[in-house]
């Protein structure tokens, strides 16, 4: 066994917005990846479309930088907790985490998520302290928590001793000390090479490859992304390649590829330790073993958690189907869910008794989301159900996921945030002061209790409240749980909608559209200010007459409408409604348009 000394392979892991992008790109600068004048933009790893909207990481992303001699491979991972596949499956390529924790917010339920992974592997971590540079910063407070989270997930007595660094993402700056430093990331980097053990390995052994992810190009084709475990692989080597369910094929490797900076570069061989891309594999999948063809050892894959909250995706049957999207057929369709699958781990795709319609289940809603709003800008047209929580049964009982919730509120919306989650089933586990005015509230609440709640905190906050979770794990059914109290405005009938029309139904609730959109019979266009649905006829013009009034031709003055982003539309979306979704436009709509054909549904319940 020998050590590659010449490098460190690391991961950083941490909760959502709590700056491993921005720490990335000060390492990468400080690293000399980027010329003196070049232009680069803020979080370069965030280069995929909905990452740089949303200012989240969805997809795990590797980068390199060569330091005094050695190259450290970096492995940026989201943060939030539904796209915790991306986390689980990385955290095989490497031998050291960096566990990234906000300055002032502390630990959060992603960051006990994705350390408890950790240390189950035995990496070895580094605790960096970021944003220490924020008003009201805490960096000593938030150094004890961590300790205490290292201790509640039993670390061993040489994890908990792990070194600790501070520092500040967007400064460009770590320090072993808080109250100074030197304004370069070099603390941080020499704390890598000391504290992440060399990867080790015999480079004469035969062959073992694990694919821990897989990248496609248009001019290479599929590639497998993930660690050389032991031995060397080279270009043109013949290989077997080891399913996860025991099928075995010869393949010839292509071309091989490492990270160099931001780019891939190619290479003859890599040996142990190397986190390489390997191209020419045919069809491959996620947890499968290269090994030598005279030496056939499959290594064990990382078990992903199971999906958490499923929805069924169907063929758009609207009066406006195909007027938006390119692909708009049952095989279209089922061929994308099913291709989706193949990278996404995390996302288990079935079909149903219908050739038209496909449950697809997933981690939580930001999932399913994403998922959604990436297949809508690929031009996919289809239609979603409201989001279902899995149910499992263990021992004959029927369970339930349960999630762990942190809400941070103001301290006069405290009561009214605690009134409406006990109704949703929650148990309140803890509640601690701050000195900002804000009251942090810790639950353990159904994961179904959760669906909607995000805009009712929005109502109940003005706008002030943030909220994080996670899933805890599973307990038994904890019974019913109330839904929407409020009914949906339906359109009457087919047309543009009109200022006339939109001001006599806006006397009924609050209205999803404005003047001139097209609309048709059993589209919802509004919320219902009392439960039940009413349908409105919103595309209603008044009545022209030869007799004129004083102020009765004065302008109609409408109440703003709500612009419903995709994540509220799901929220929104009742048993027996459906989202249509296409390229440009989400409408919400009933499943049976007819209203006739409704009302006999609904009295055969």
């Amino acid at each position: 066994m020998s050590k590659r000394e010449d490098l460190r392979n690391i991961a950083i892991i941490a909760h959502v917005d709590h700056g491993k992008t921005t720490l990335v790109d000060a390492m990468l600068k400080q690293g000399g990846v980027f010329r003196e004048n070049q232009h680069v933009d803020e979080r370069v790893m965030d280069n995929n479309d909905l990452e740089k909207e949303r200012g989240i990481t969805i997809l795990s992303k590797n980068t390199s930088l060569n330091y005094n001699g050695v190259k450290i491979n970096i492995v940026d991972t989201p943060g939030h907790a539904d796209f915790g596949g991306e986390v689980e499956r990385v955290l095989k390529m490497v031998d050291g985490v960096l566990v990234l924790v906000d300055a002032f917010e502390g630990c959060m339920p992603q960051t006990r998520f994705v350390l408890k992974k950790a240390l189950a592997l035995n990496l070895k971590p580094i605790i960096v302290i970021n944003k220490i540079d924020r008003p009201n910063a805490r960096p000593y407070e938030v150094v004890d928590e961590v300790l205490e989270l290292f201790l509640e997930l039993d670390a061993t007595e040489e994890q908990f001793n792990s070194p600790v660094v501070f520092a500040s993402g967007r400064g460009g700056y770590a320090t072993r000390n808080p109250d100074k430093h030197d304004g370069t990331m070099k603390p941080l980097l020499d704390m890598i090479l000391e504290a992440v053990n060399a990867p080790e390995g015999d480079e004469n052994a035969p062959l073992q490859f694990l694919i821990s992810n897989i990248d496609y190009d248009d001019y290479k084709g599929t590639m497998a992304l993930g660690r050389v475990e032991r031995g060397t692989i080279k270009e043109g080597q013949s290989a077997v390649l080891c399913s996860k369910d025991g099928t075995q094929r010869t393949v010839k490797v292509a071309k091989i590829y490492q990270y160099q900076d931001l780019n891939r570069v190619e290479t003859k061989e890599a040996k142990v330790g190397d986190i390489v891309n390997v191209s020419g594999l045919g069809k491959i999948n996620i947890g499968e073993t290269l090994c030598d063809a005279e030496h056939v050892e499959p290594l064990p894959f990382v078990e992903i958690d199971e999906p958490t909250l499923s929805m069924t995706f169907s063929v758009n049957n609207s009066p406006f189907a195909g007027q938006d999207g390119d692909f708009v057929t049952s095989r279209h369709l089922r061929d994308r869910l099913f291709k989706e699958m193949e990278t996404n781990v995390s996302l288990k795709v079935e079909e149903t008794d219908s050739a038209e319609a496909f449950k697809v289940s997933g981690r939580g809603e930001l999932h399913l989301s994403v998922l959604i709003e990436t297949m809508r800008r690929q031009g996919y047209e289809f239609q979603v159900s409201r989001p279902v929580v899995i149910n499992k049964k263990i021992d004959g009982k029927v369970v339930e996921p349960i999630e762990l919730l942190m809400i941070d509120v103001p301290e006069d919306c405290v009561g009214i945030v605690i009134d409406r989650l006990s109704e949703r089933k929650a148990q309140m586990m803890n509640m601690t002061n701050s000195a900002t005015g804000y009251t942090r509230l810790e639950f353990k609440i159904p994961s179904r209790g959760l669906i909607g709640y995000r805009s009712q905190l929005m109502t109940d906050t003005r706008g002030n409240g943030i909220m994080n979770h996670i899933i805890a794990g599973y307990e038994e059914y904890k019974g019913e749980i109330a839904s929407r109290q409020r009914g949906s405005l339906i359109a009457f009938e087919t047309g543009t909608s009109v200022t006339y029309g939109l001001f006599n139904a806006q006397e009924r609730g609050n209205m999803f559209i404005g003047p001139g959109v097209e609309v048709y019979g059993g589209m919802v266009v509004g919320e219902n200010s009392r439960g039940g649905d009413v349908e409105v006829n919103v595309c209603k013009k008044k009545h022209v007459t030869n007799t004129r009034a004083a102020g009765s031709d004065d302008a109609l003055k409408l109440v703003p409408h709500i612009e419903m982003s995709l994540e509220q539309c799901i929220e929104f979306i009742a048993d027996d409604e459906l989202l249509e979704v296409t390229p440009n436009h989400l409408r919400l709509r009933k499943k049976i348009l007819d209203k006739s054909l409704r009302a006999k549904a609904k009295n055969k319940i």
